[in-house]
């Protein structure tokens, strides 16, 4: 399975906020929702997971 990173350098914020989450899509999913409720004051809701979920990458693997 394809690990999944979601970046918060790639969306807009005043924080400047640099954390990147790896992991399975769920779990990326939920920790990045967590993150968005907790640091940067979002409402956790099925519209945010999916714009979350739309935004994530493929984690590319370096050798």
């Amino acid at each position: 399975m394809t690990r999944k990173v979601a970046d918060c350098r790639k969306f807009p914020s005043v924080m400047d906020c640099s954390l990147t989450i790896s992991g399975e899509e769920e779990e990326v999913v939920r920790t990045t929702a967590e993150h968005a409720v907790s640091v940067h004051g979002h409402v956790d809701s099925l519209e945010l997971r999916a714009e979350i979920r739309e935004a994530l990458e493929d984690e590319k693997v370096t050798a």
